[in-house]
């Protein structure tokens, strides 16, 4: 079973997750670049803008027995009071401590770190390299991307070095970096590996999009920060891939492409204000591709609009793939919601579509996502007008019946619903290969909306006909609305 930990305190020892780097030897060929000489003038220009990050948190102590309720001037007030003071445990508040690293961005004295380092923190204190202690104050905090940006007042004419951020984008793997945080509280630490992969999702948040590194990481080393080997910051250190808590050569880094947006307007705002579009999204597989016409797997599918949302506003619909959002390609469906959210509030931007085997070009105003934006995709329509019918659809593996009171009730499907439901399902067939279970709806075939199972029938025996592999559905479960492709090329 994957672990992953996130690099926070000695009192959450059970969900650590460290960055640092394990020396790791580029791979031999005649295109590959020689190892570096030595590390020791990078360490030295770049070991006085890390820190440490000591953070303090007060636990309350646990009440203890209450004195029992006595008539006001009972003679036996003062006995139980005696008592309970003489024979109950003290139950004190006790100081909870923890480590972490970090990076100093600017010489006014903003300090980045991961936002677990820091959270419910009463006191954060903040070591530089040459163990001057100095109280911090949190400026802002992004829970979604674990960044966060503290600040420091350092004293008269004392001048803080920054570090500067590169482009992580054009950072490639086997590149080498350098990482230093405070592993285990010892200090300053300098270790070094090389980028093993770009990209990955460790289901941490909405905008994973993590460099992954050989670096030996261990607790005490989150926060802070990874530098290619021109001393610039390309991410911060922020997890590794775990079994027992300690480090077996997987960490992971948020890119700078991502944390320097997020950085910029804690220091700005003290909060994130992030885009919108009003769209629930999918990946675009294989046989997705096919069915609609693709060359290629990529995009994200539409599954479903949010009412009144900007999405709705420029015209999206339930069924397009976004193949291009504010002049960037969207080469798989994760990197959408990272796009969207980096794209400026209120900025209108172009965005084409897949629709009906051709491209179609729109204009989105990008909205506000808050923590009150309900994505609940609107569901219309009479359904219990459809007579009642139930039919085998061998194809897909299926015993569809249209929507009536009965179903409505059987399955405790919305008065709304609509389309055609499944009542059984072949477990040797192909929907069953796909997840579709009794109880989902389907409410398109092929883009098409379907009100009974002679509808979803004839769509398949004419994709038969036309010599289509699959047929493309549109179903609502209890995860929502979402697009199936299923093969049909089998029966």
């Amino acid at each position: 079973m994957k672990s992953f930990a996130f690099l926070p305190s000695r009192r959450r020892w059970l969900a650590i997750l460290v960055l640092t780097l394990a020396v790791a030897v580029p791979a031999a060929g005649a295109y590959a670049k020689s190892a570096p000489d030595g590390f020791s003038e990078l360490a030295d220009k770049l070991l006085p803008s890390v820190v440490n990050i000591s953070t303090t948190q007060v636990i309350e102590g646990r009440p203890g027995m209450e004195l029992p309720k006595l008539p006001p001037g009972s003679p036996f007030e003062d006995f139980f009071k005696e008592f309970f003071d003489r024979n109950q445990p003290e139950q004190r508040s006790r100081r909870a401590t923890s480590l972490g690293s970090g990076f100093i961005v600017d010489e006014r004295g903003y300090v980045v770190t991961n936002n677990h380092v820091i959270q419910d923190a009463d006191e954060i204190t903040v070591v530089l390299h040459d163990d001057t202690r100095l109280k911090a104050d949190l400026v802002g905090r992004d829970a979604k991307t674990d960044i966060a940006v503290l600040r420091v007042k350092p004293k008269e004419k004392e001048k803080l070095a920054a570090v500067k951020f590169g482009n992580s984008d054009k950072s490639r793997v086997g590149d080498w970096i350098v990482a230093i945080g405070n592993p285990f509280g010892l200090g300053g630490t300098v270790t070094a590996g090389i980028i093993s992969a770009r990209g990955r999702d460790i289901n941490a948040g909405p905008y994973d999009d993590f460099i992954q590194t050989d670096a030996s990481i261990n607790r005490g080393n989150s926060g802070g920060p990874m530098f290619n080997m021109g001393g610039e910051v390309i991410g911060i250190n922020t997890a590794i891939f775990s079994p027992t808590g300690g480090s077996v050569g997987i960490g992971f880094a948020i890119p700078a492409a991502a944390a320097k947006p997020v950085i910029d307007q804690l220091i700005k705002h003290g909060q994130v204000r992030r885009g919108w579009l009003g769209v629930h999204i999918q990946a675009v597989t294989d046989e997705i591709a096919e069915t609609l016409g693709l060359k290629e797997a990529a995009g994200a599918l539409v599954a479903s609009v949010i009412k009144e949302g900007p999405a709705e506003k420029a015209k999206i619909e339930a069924g397009d793939v976004i193949l291009d959002f504010d002049g960037k390609k969207v080469t798989e469906m994760r990197r959408l919601p990272r796009m969207v959210a980096d794209t400026e509030v209120g900025k209108e931007v172009p965005v084409t579509v897949w629709r009906n085997n051709k491209k179609v070009s729109l204009k989105a105003k990008v909205g506000e996502l808050t923590e009150s934006v309900t994505e609940v995709a609107a569901k219309t329509g009479d359904t219990k007008k459809a007579p009642a019918e139930e039919t085998n659809v061998d194809a897909l593996g299926l015993r569809l019946s249209s929507i009536t009171p009965k179903v409505v009730e059987q399955f405790k499907l919305g008065k709304d619903a609509k389309g055609v439901i499944v009542v059984k399902v072949d477990e040797k067939g192909p929907a069953a290969e796909k997840g579709i279970r009794a109880g989902d709806v389907i409410v398109e075939v092929s883009q098409e909306e379907v009100r009974a199972p002679g509808d979803i029938a004839k769509k398949v025996a004419d994709a038969k006909k036309a010599g289509r592999k699959s047929v493309l559905l549109l179903l609502e479960g209890q995860g929502g609305l979402r697009f199936v492709a299923i093969r049909i090329d089998k029966g």
